[in-house]
């Protein structure tokens, strides 16, 4: 995973069976590069193995991932147990740490474009002071 960027650190670290939806970190992101991202939506899962009616979406880009699946496949292995993770969509970050700026923009051909109006309000509640845009085009 990534290092994350910032005081907050990484998003998915330790036994997350033992942690509730809240406990889990909104954005995790690396800083200073432009990377891949992927929005995932969050279920806990009740002790009958059934959906808990609550879920919460979150993103994660990392630098290291070549594909848009790596970054997806690494959070939801480290979730498997006690939550259950849907792929909402991914797209590209461009971070500008020592700028302030965060642009969101493009799709993932075999999973969709995340929906990145949702992602630009995650980045902006962990990054208040950031200049945060998105756009649908680019690749």
């Amino acid at each position: 995973m990534g290092k994350g960027c910032g005081p907050q650190g990484r998003a998915h670290s330790g036994n997350m069976a033992a942690v509730n939806l809240a406990q889990i970190i909104d954005v995790d992101i690396d800083c200073d590069r432009v990377f891949k991202y992927v929005l995932i939506r969050v279920h806990a899962v009740l002790p009958s193995g059934a959906l808990a009616r609550e879920s919460k979406e979150i993103m994660s880009g990392y630098k290291w991932a070549e594909y848009h699946s790596d970054i997806y496949d690494e959070v939801s292995g480290e979730m498997q147990k006690g939550y259950d993770c849907e792929c909402l969509g991914r797209g590209c970050i461009s971070h500008q740490s020592q700028g302030k700026k965060v642009h969101m923009y493009g799709y993932s051909m075999g999973y969709g474009r995340a929906q990145h109006s949702i992602s630009t309000e995650k980045i902006k509640a962990r990054y208040p002071d950031y200049e945060v845009t998105w756009a649908d085009d680019g690749y």
